[in-house]
């Protein structure tokens, strides 16, 4: 309860709709308050006397009363339906953008399918608690106090008996909030599983028909789905127990009011009027009062969505940066590792250990090593994706902690070994990086990276809506537009994560051509699995086990006689072996197409 408490906050922006909505309510209950003493005079002065225009006038004034209530009804209804769909608007923005800064080790561990439903499912509990839930419920509190108030003064000793049962009606409410908290909490949780399961097999559709695993697939999302139907089926059960609990109770308060009050009636202490405006007064209060465990049940799902959400918004984000922070003006590209490990979280080993490396600028630096030989793990330092456990990385003397993170990223180009893009059209996925870019900019890019010619292939050329994860695209042609991305925001340091792996070979020599143009002038880090860029890179590092376990120029490592040339003469082996047409792990083809080891890229 006490994050649903906490999201009050976002009320702030609009606090004299608020006002406004709570003055609408204070007017509503003190007409409602009014309507039963009228009929009380009614019943009292009208009836009794037979007084046909006092009878004509009373109705009138509450024709009047019903009314203005009603007017002010809708007013409030709108204002708060109005100030809800703010709050929920707010609510979503502000998870987006936290998940926005949230770091990488954060998105290691969280599921999607989670996250959305929070962001959707969670945010729209809250809304509709906001919007129709809490003004019942200050109504409820209001009307309360002023029956309260009313019965007392008109007549204490009926008004005790008149509300007795209202005592246990707020005890069980109460108890029922306290559980139908947590059920609502595992409810969600159920819900974001669904949801993770649906996302996923949306994601992997190409795996699943692949392998034909769509019945295993049906079953899985059979089982979570079932899962939200028991949660909801307790959460109904319990809700059944208690509702006619509460019916129950208010019939008792009304039997009560009806016995005693007509006792006191043939004893000459009350009126027949009063008897009949305390029993109004009981029953306008019944009808709120059997919709609080309605509201209870709402603010129980809004309070578990909340709980959710914050756990979200609470998530400090471990990489931002400093106050005062550096704002780096153009980069010369010089990087150098001093002593740096890495060890991600819930790991037990290091990922890197003891990395000392100077990489002077616009060099060009291979890297080389099996999987989860840290090969993607130390170049994801340079962007800051992730802080070193220990050591310093410096980017032209400044540690990258002290330095502004935007003005750090936007100096670094990046194309991965599958590279994402957005359901949008090409010349947006290319301009991702620079949306300032002009067209002639981008063109050169997409030339640049041997994508111009597939691109004016389409209809629409560069107005191509790709699908979502560019699936419409084929690898190769995904990865030149990738290329074309980084290439636009002519960064000072370049980090191709074997992103040549999904291009063909006569369009790799293509790139490769392009890009030995481009490295030019930058500080270029290269995983890489092909013999040919490997050769002309500057320095390569062979990494095994989180280390540098080798580095130099191709001559140097094969003079070393260590495992580069290992792998160098595994490789030639392999090539003399090929007579069968069988592609072997380390084939030598053609020099574009020497793999230099047969590992994935994303070696972390």
């Amino acid at each position: 309860m006490k994050n649903l408490i906490r999201s009050a906050v976002f009320l702030r922006p609009y606090i004299w709709q608020v006002f406004a909505s709570l003055l609408m309510l204070l007017t509503i209950t003190g007409l409602n308050l009014v309507i039963p003493r009228i009929i009380q005079t009614v019943v009292d002065d009208g009836l009794l006397r037979g007084d046909t225009v006092y009878l004509v006038r009373s109705a009138l004034l509450l024709f009047g009363l019903g009314l203005v209530s009603a007017l002010l009804g809708l007013g409030n209804r709108y204002v708060s339906e109005w100030v809800a769909a703010h709050v929920g608007y707010d609510l979503r923005n502000r998870m987006y953008d936290h998940i926005q800064y949230l770091p990488f080790s954060y998105h290691d561990h969280a599921q999607s399918g989670q996250l959305i439903s929070r962001c959707i499912e969670d945010v729209r509990a809250i809304e509709k608690f906001a919007g129709s839930s809490i003004p019942e419920l200050i109504r409820f509190v209001l009307l309360t106090l002023g029956i309260l108030g009313v019965m007392v003064s008109a007549n204490t000793k009926l008004a005790f008996i008149a509300l007795l049962p209202m005592i246990p009606l707020i005890l069980m409410t109460g108890w029922f909030g306290t559980k139908i908290g947590k059920l609502f909490f595992d409810v969600d949780m159920a819900v974001g599983e669904v949801s993770n399961r649906l996302q996923e097999n949306v994601t992997g559709v190409q795996v699943v028909r692949a392998f034909a695993r769509e019945e295993y697939e049906i079953q899985r999302f059979e089982a979570s789905n079932k899962d939200v139907y028991r949660k909801w089926l307790h959460v109904i059960d319990e809700w059944a127990k208690i509702m006619p609990t509460t019916n129950w109770l208010i019939t008792i308060g009304t039997i009560l009011i009806l016995y005693f009050g007509g006792q006191m009636v043939i004893d000459g202490t009350l009126t027949i009027g009063a008897v009949v405006a305390f029993n109004a007064y009981l029953l306008m209060m019944g009808e709120p009062a059997q919709a609080l465990t309605g509201l209870v049940n709402a603010g129980g799902e809004a309070a578990a969505g909340a709980q959710r959400v914050f756990e979200v918004l609470d998530t400090e984000p471990e990489i931002r940066s400093r106050k005062e922070a550096l704002v780096l003006s153009t980069l010369k590209g010089e990087v150098e590792f001093r002593n740096v490990s890495l060890k991600y979280q819930d790991e037990n080993n290091h990922s890197l250990s003891g990395i000392d490396l100077m990489v002077r600028q616009n060099k060009i630096v291979a890297l080389i090593g099996p999987t989860g030989s840290g090969k993607t793990s130390l170049v994801n330092l340079i962007p800051r994706f992730y802080d070193v456990t220990a050591g310093v990385l410096l980017v032209d003397g400044h540690d990258v902690r002290d330095v502004e993170l935007t003005s750090l990223r936007k100096q670094i180009g990046i194309v991965l070994q599958t590279s994402l893009l957005f359901s949008d059209t090409i010349r947006a996925n290319i301009a991702y990086g620079r949306p300032d870019a002009t067209e002639e900019e981008i063109i050169a890019a997409a030339r640049a990276a041997q994508a111009h010619e597939f691109i004016t292939g389409f209809t629409k050329g560069y107005d191509t809506i790709v699908g979502e994860r560019g699936v419409t695209l084929s690898g190769g042609q995904r990865q030149r537009v990738a290329i074309a991305r980084a290439l636009l925001m002519n960064p000072r340091i370049l980090i191709l994560d074997d992103s040549l792996s999904s291009v063909d070979t006569q369009t790799e020599q293509l790139i490769q051509s392009a890009l030995d143009e481009l490295m030019e002038g930058r500080t270029t880090f290269v995983i890489a699995h092909r013999l040919s860029t490997v050769r002309r890179a500057d320095l390569i590092l062979v990494m095994d086990k989180g280390r540098i376990v080798e580095q130099g120029t191709h001559e140097e490592l094969l003079r070393a006689g260590g495992l580069y040339k290992e792998i160098h003469d595994l490789q030639l082996v392999q090539r003399d072996e090929d007579i069968e047409g069988v592609q072997p792990i380390f084939g030598e083809k053609p020099m574009h197409e020497n793999t230099i080891y047969a590992g994935r890229s994303n070696s972390g």
